[in-house]
Order: C-alpha cells, then sequence, then structure tokens
C-alpha cells in the first residue's frame, strides 16, 4: 500500500460514526475521523514540556486508524478484548506494511508504555467525556459513556 492509497482508506474514518453515541441515540454522532482531531487537538494543546510533541501528535491521529477496517468495535458488539487487538493488529499490518515508523508510533500508544502513550490514553478519554457534555446538553442520556470518562477529565484542567 502506498501512502496515497493509505490516505484514500483512512480517508473514510469521516463517515464512519463513532458507535458509543449512536448507541446512546445521537441521531448524527461525531465519527471517528472527528474524534482522533479532537484528541489530537487536545494533544497540542495539553503537551507538557519535556513530552515529544510530534510523537504525541502522531498517536493521536494514528490510534484509531484500524477502524477503517475493523470498525468501532464496543464492550457491547460482543467481541473479547483480545480479539478486538486481533483485529486492530491484523488491520495495522495492512495499513502501515510500508511505514513501519508510523507501525512503531502505534505499536507504542497500544502498548502505552510510554509516557507519550500514557497521555494519549487519558486524551483519548478526556475528548469523550468532553462530546459527552455537548451531547448531554443536547439532552441525550450519555450517563455510561460520561462515567467512562469521568477518571481523564482533569487532564483538560
Amino acid at each position: 500500500m502506498t501512502d496515497r492509497e493509505l490516505a484514500r482508506e483512512a480517508m473514510d474514518l469521516k463517515a464512519l460514526d463513532r458507535a458509543g453515541w449512536k448507541r446512546a441515540g445521537v441521531p448524527h454522532p461525531e465519527s471517528v475521523a472527528a474524534h482522533s482531531w479532537g484528541v489530537a487537538l487536545l494533544a497540542l494543546l495539553r503537551c507538557p514540556e519535556g513530552l515529544d510533541r510530534h510523537k504525541l501528535l502522531a498517536m493521536a491521529i494514528l490510534h484509531d486508524l484500524a477502524e477503517v477496517r475493523v470498525g468501532d468495535l464496543t464492550p457491547h458488539d460482543g467481541v473479547s478484548k483480545e480479539e478486538k487487538h486481533h483485529r486492530e493488529r491484523t488491520a495495522m499490518d495492512a495499513l502501515l506494511a510500508h511505514r513501519p515508523d508510523l507501525r512503531a508510533i502505534w505499536d507504542e500508544a497500544e502498548a502505552g508504555v510510554s509516557p507519550e502513550a500514557r497521555l494519549l490514553k487519558e486524551l483519548d478519554r478526556a475528548e469523550m467525556g468532553t462530546q459527552a457534555l455537548a451531547y448531554g446538553d443536547a439532552g441525550f442520556d450519555v450517563s455510561e459513556l460520561l462515567a467512562s470518562a469521568a477518571g481523564s477529565m482533569h487532564t483538560l484542567g
């Protein structure tokens, strides 16, 4: 796969609705791409000195890329965490076979061992919490998703 082919396929994330919001009854929920943009914006704004901002931004952009092939799987889909990770790794094997530099960044984010990867996980939840607040203000019952994100809301300061 070339970079051009990767970009073309990745753009399909703009049309992939976030499954949790659909399950909560939001009629036109944010897309996976919109979520990734939100995480990237938080990464740009909240990256502390001493962390690699470029790496954090790359992680934010790549963190849900596999969903273009596997979909936005949630715990309510009946897919085990192990199976979900297997599907995502298989997708990333194909999507990033020609870009070992980006695959290494995604692998690092998935492992969650670096400071950037740990911050990414927190920003991912914080973005979800921010979106939950907006959908809640619009009258949707997103209490389950808000509760899931609550622990990371302090990231926004």
